[in-house]
């Protein structure tokens, strides 16, 4: 290029420059804070990043609400309103007794011959032909999968009409209950707190007629000793909530509602720990054992319970790890020690008793935390004048028999992996299961089983 060229390229670029300084430039914001030059900017930034994602075709959805506050009045009750409005329209879509029992009239009409025994059977062609046949809402059961799960093995490939019918009616209870339950899901997170599952309780007494002789005075009483097995049972962990679908599976219900039945047999009524005679027992008991009638347990009135064969260190440890008032155990924490002493074979009660015997704290059962409980044993059973047993024999039997996986160091799941975990609870807590467990040959022998020594 020559010098004339290049003189010219060098003018034309400077006028440029010129031009653009000439060019007026954007007003600044005036007198603009931090906080609106930021909410500025981040406007700009969102709808640049929008228009960027839609220009790509990609549109994640929200996939999660936060709950409102609870200063937050307005939205709380927009959120009650839209909860009930969705359960409601759930509700509506169930079954009610008259399409339940169209379908069963349906159903011994279709059935396919011959019968096994008393049970009508119906084959697969039969069971889909009557799809057309049952209401809208049933028609969600009448499927191939349906058919499927209650096949079993018969020789002509066909089910029985009155376990078809019982599954039927087992989903429509299970729904109708999980639409109850939700009705006391205040924050509607598929969680019951303790104080949603007492109010369900609560309204469920008047519908249960073998309640029905409780006196109102009562009533509290009996939702603390309801709730109290729903929480020792699914809530180990003391969270202080149960999920809803936990309730749903576990079985409880269906020996609280057990309760509507006017023909249980009192054994049964007697064996069902929601039951008026079982509370009142329980509640009884707590009554016996508050000498000083001021409504809570002391170590001295606690150590009474069943037979008084418990030991004190043990009692001790109750009072130290469990919630206490002024070193008094209310009904509360009485009902889980209930709950615990009377199942001990459940993993929830072994975790309970494991927490009180491992007084170091290493989430593990030693020689020395076993001689500690153990020391306390031997002088119960001196002083029953019963023949002294040497540790080393009760320790070697221990480790023995629950085979832990870390030779020494007993786990929680060592306790419950062996299926040896009542009886280790025993032997170190209880004269009585002690004395049981040294005399397992004396009374197999005799025909007995387990007997009371004290």
């Amino acid at each position: 290029m020559s010098w004339v060229e290049t003189l010219k390229q060098f003018n034309a670029d400077k006028k440029e420059s010129k031009s653009k300084e000439k060019r007026p430039r954007t007003a600044p914001h005036p007198k603009e804070t931090d906080e609106e030059l930021f909410s500025r900017y981040y406007c700009k930034f969102k709808q640049d990043s929008k228009a960027t994602r839609g220009s790509l075709g990609v549109n994640i959805p929200r996939f999660y609400s936060k709950p409102p506050s609870e200063g937050n009045v307005l939205e709380l009750k927009l959120r009650e309103e839209a909860r009930a409005a969705f359960l409601q329209r759930r509700s509506s879509e169930l079954m009610d007794n008259e399409e339940l029992q169209n379908l069963w009239t349906i159903l011994e009409e279709k059935n396919t011959p011959p019968d096994v025994g008393d049970e009508q059977m119906i084959g697969y062609l039969e069971f889909m032909s009557i799809y057309n046949d049952v209401s809208e809402k049933c028609r969600t059961f009448i499927t191939t999968e349906t058919f499927t799960k209650l096949l079993k093995d018969d020789p002509l490939r066909r089910i029985s009409i009155s376990q078809l019918f019982s599954y039927v009616m087992r989903k429509v209870w299970l729904q109708q209950t999980r639409i109850g339950l939700s009705l006391f899901d205040i924050q509607g997170l598929g969680f019951l707190r303790e104080s949603d599952l007492e109010n369900y309780i609560l309204e469920l007494i008047p519908t249960l007629p073998r309640l029905s002789h409780l006196e109102e005075s009562f009533y509290s009483f009996y939702v603390c000793t309801a709730v109290r097995k729903f929480f020792f049972f699914l809530d180990p962990l003391k969270t202080g909530r149960i999920k809803i679908q936990d309730i749903l599976g576990c079985g409880f219900l269906d020996d609280l509602l057990e309760l509507r039945d006017d023909d249980i047999s009192v054994e049964a009524e007697e064996a069902n720990w929601f039951s008026a005679q079982s509370a009142l027992k329980v509640y009884g008991q707590y009554l016996s054992l508050d000498v000083d009638h001021n409504g809570m347990l002391n170590k001295s009135e606690l150590a009474r319970f069943g037979t008084g064969t418990l030991t004190k260190v043990f009692i001790d440890r109750i009072f130290q790890e469990c919630l206490t008032y002024e070193g008094e155990v209310d009904y509360r924490t009485y009902l889980d020690f209930v709950l615990a002493m009377e199942n001990k074979r459940e993993p929830q009660s072994l975790q309970y008793f494991f927490r009180l015997l491992d007084i170091d704290g290493k989430s593990a059962l030693t020689s020395f935390s076993i001689k500690y409980f153990f020391r306390a044993m031997q002088e119960l059973i001196e002083a029953q004048g019963y023949e002294a047993v040497k540790f080393e024999d009760v320790e070697h039997e221990i480790f023995d028999m629950v085979n832990p996986m870390c030779p020494g160091y007993i786990t929680l799941q060592d306790l419950i992996k062996s299926g040896q975990g009542e009886t280790v609870v025993n032997m170190l807590t209880d004269l009585n299961g002690f004395l049981n467990y040294e005399n397992r040959e004396f009374s197999l022998a005799e025909g007995g089983g387990e007997g009371t020594f004290v």
